[in-house]
C-alpha cells in the first residue's frame, strides 16, 4: 500500500498567515482533524489555506474545512485557497462558497386573490374543454368524410367496455332506485287512499330525470376514470408525445374512438336503466301497496306517454360527449408522475360528474319553458 494512502489528516500553522493542509483528509482518515481544527488560533488579519500537501480529499474533508473557513471569517480573519489540485480546488471551492440562503417565506395568500386564481384556473380548464371538443369535431368530420380512416376495433371494444359490461351495476342500481322512489311514496299514498298513483311517481321519475342521471354518475365514475388514468398513463411515460412525433393525432387515436362508443352505448344504458328501474317500483307496489303488475302497467302506460322516455334517452349522448371529453382531457392534462395519474383521474370523476348535473338543471329549465 502506498504510505500516502494511510497519512492522516493534519492541519498547521506553518507560518504566520498560513495554515497547511496535509494528508488523506477522507471520512477514514480524519478521526482527530476536528479537534486540530478547534485548536487551531491563528493571528492577524489574512489567512492563506494552501492545499499542495494534501494527499486526498473528499466530502467530509469538504464539511470540515467548510466548518473551519465559518468559524475564521467569524474571528474576523480574511481567507483565500491556494495549491490544490484541480480536482481538489473543486471540491474546496464548494466548501469556501459562501452558504445559500434560506428561502423567504411568501406571504400567505389573500381571498381576492384565491379567488381569482381558482377563476383563472377554471376559465384555462373551460377554455382547454372546448379546444378538446373542437379538435374532436374536426376530427369526426374528417373521419366521416373518409370512412375507410375510422377504427372500428378500439370503438367495438369500448362499447363492450363501457356498455356491456357496465349492464349489471346499471341494472341494479337502477332496480334499488326505482324500489327505493316507491317505497319512499307508499305511505303517503296509501294515506290518501291513492296506491295506483304509484305508477305515475315512478314512470315519470325514473324516465325522465333518475335513470339517465344515474346511469351517466355510474357510466363516469367506471368509463370516465378509466380514458383519463390510461390517457394519463400514456402522457406520463410519453407516449402521446411518441405518437405526434410519428403522425399519429391523439385525438383521432384515443379519444374519438370513446367518444363514438359512449354516444352509442349510452342511450342503451339508459334504456336499460328505464326498464330495470320500472321493475324496481312494480315489484315494491306490489309488496306495499298491493298494486298488482297487470294495474301498475295500465296506469303506467296511460301517465307515461312516449314524450318522457324520449326526453330521458335524448339527455344521454349529451352526458356522453361530457364524460368523455372530460376524462380525455385531465388526461391529456397528467404531467409528472403515478401521483399526477390518480390526482387527474379523481378530477376527472369530480367534473364529470358536477358538469352531468349541471347539464341535467340545464335541461329541466329549458324543458319547463318548452312545456314538455
Amino acid at each position: 500500500m502506498n504510505p500516502k494512502d494511510a497519512a492522516p489528516a493534519a492541519i498547521a500553522l506553518s507560518a504566520p498567515g498560513e495554515i497547511t493542509l496535509s494528508g488523506n483528509w477522507t471520512a477514514l482518515r480524519c478521526d482527530a482533524l476536528a479537534a486540530q481544527c478547534d485548536a487551531l488560533r491563528p493571528r492577524g488579519g489574512e489567512l492563506a489555506i494552501d492545499g499542495a500537501a494534501l494527499c486526498a480529499f473528499d466530502t467530509v474533508g469538504a464539511w470540515l474545512l467548510q466548518t473551519l473557513l465559518a468559524r475564521l471569517k467569524g474571528e474576523g480573519h480574511a481567507t483565500h485557497l491556494r495549491g490544490f489540485i484541480p480536482r481538489h480546488a473543486r471540491l474546496a471551492a464548494l466548501a469556501a462558497a459562501p452558504p445559500v440562503p434560506p428561502p423567504v417565506p411568501q406571504a400567505p395568500r389573500g381571498l381576492v386573490e384565491n379567488t381569482g386564481r381558482s377563476a383563472a384556473a377554471a376559465a384555462g380548464e373551460a377554455m382547454a374543454l372546448l379546444r378538446l371538443i373542437g379538435e374532436a369535431a374536426a376530427v369526426a368530420a374528417r373521419s366521416l368524410s373518409h370512412p375507410g380512416r375510422m377504427r372500428w376495433r378500439p370503438v367495438l371494444f369500448n362499447i363492450r367496455a363501457a356498455g356491456f359490461d357496465a349492464l349489471p351495476i346499471v341494472g341494479l342500481l337502477s332496480f334499488l332506485l326505482g324500489v327505493v322512489i316507491a317505497y319512499q311514496a307508499a305511505d303517503q299514498l296509501r294515506r290518501y287512499g291513492a296506491n295506483i298513483f304509484v305508477a305515475d311517481l315512478v314512470g315519470l321519475s325514473v324516465l325522465r330525470e333518475f335513470a339517465p342521471l344515474v346511469t351517466a354518475i355510474i357510466v363516469a365514475g367506471r368509463s370516465g376514470s378509466a380514458y383519463a388514468a390510461q390517457i394519463g398513463s400514456m402522457s406520463v411515460t410519453d407516449e402521446i408525445d411518441a405518437m405526434r412525433t410519428i403522425g399519429i393525432d391523439p385525438v383521432e387515436m384515443l379519444v374519438l374512438p370513446k367518444l363514438i362508443a359512449l354516444l352509442l352505448a349510452m342511450p342503451l344504458l339508459t334504456f336499460f336503466a328505464d326498464l330495470t328501474g320500472v321493475f324496481g317500483g312494480m315489484v315494491m307496489a306490489r309488496a306495499q301497496l298491493d298494486v298488482g303488475f297487470d294495474d301498475f302497467l295500465d296506469r303506467f302506460v296511460k301517465a307515461v306517454d312516449v314524450t318522457a322516455l324520449m326526453i330521458g334517452i335524448g339527455k344521454a349522448p349529451v352526458f356522453a360527449a361530457i364524460i368523455v371529453s372530460v376524462g380525455c382531457l385531465q388526461g391529456f392534462r397528467t404531467s409528472g408522475g403515478a401521483d399526477s395519474v390518480g390526482r387527474q383521474t379523481t378530477r376527472a370523476v369530480v367534473q364529470s360528474i358536477f358538469l352531468v348535473i349541471v347539464a341535467d338543471a340545464l335541461f329541466s329549465v329549458l324543458l319547463s319553458m318548452l312545456d314538455l
